[in-house]
């Protein structure tokens, strides 16, 4: 509840000076909802506000937000592997991060080995299961889920044949009153 409601002050008061942090936008609710609300908030941020965000997630999916708006912009954190530990370079990378080092970075915060040893188990579990059903899904794929457009648009559709030029003032009334009521 907290974060959202720290997302709604932002999202209701950012402006164009606005300088936005946001920090792992959904991470206390599920998956789905979490990715839909911080891919939500980030859109709203980029389209509405138009504020300077830095934006840290997660979230891979999110990073398709920067094909969508020229002006996001995908930046990570460089990091190098070194047998079964992380060491952190502290360098501003362009673009999306290629990898998660989530079991690395658990080991350093001192979770039991056993744990981590269960935990890379359960990765390769699923991470096997993802390759049989093809990869892992990119859930913003579907265009429909992307775009802000309704899927079909009445309006539009109606003024599509007609060419303001060929109407007499009097077919132009005709066809606001008519558009008025669609």
């Amino acid at each position: 509840m907290v974060e959202m409601t720290e997302s709604a002050n932002i999202l209701h008061n950012a402006t164009p000076s606005s300088l936005v942090l946001m920090d792992e936008i959904g991470r206390g609710t599920s998956t789905f909802d979490g990715l839909a609300l911080a891919w939500a908030i980030g859109k709203f941020l980029l389209e509405k506000n138009r504020c300077l965000t830095l934006f840290a997630t997660h979230y891979f999916e999110l990073t398709r937000l920067a094909q969508e708006f020229k002006t996001a912009a995908n930046i990570h954190l460089d990091a190098v592997e070194h047998k079964d530990t992380i060491v952190f370079l502290h360098a501003v990378e362009e673009g999306p991060a290629n990898r998660s080092y989530g079991l690395q970075v658990a080991a350093l915060a001192g979770v039991p080995r056993p744990v981590i040893r269960q935990a890379r188990k359960i990765l390769e579990t699923l991470e096997q299961q993802s390759l049989r059903r093809g990869g892992q899904d990119d859930l913003f794929f579907n265009e429909k889920i992307t775009k802000s457009e309704p899927e079909t648009d009445t309006l539009r559709e109606a003024l599509q044949p007609v060419n303001p030029d060929d109407l007499t003032p009097r077919e132009a009334l005709e066809l606001l009153y008519r558009l008025k009521k669609l």
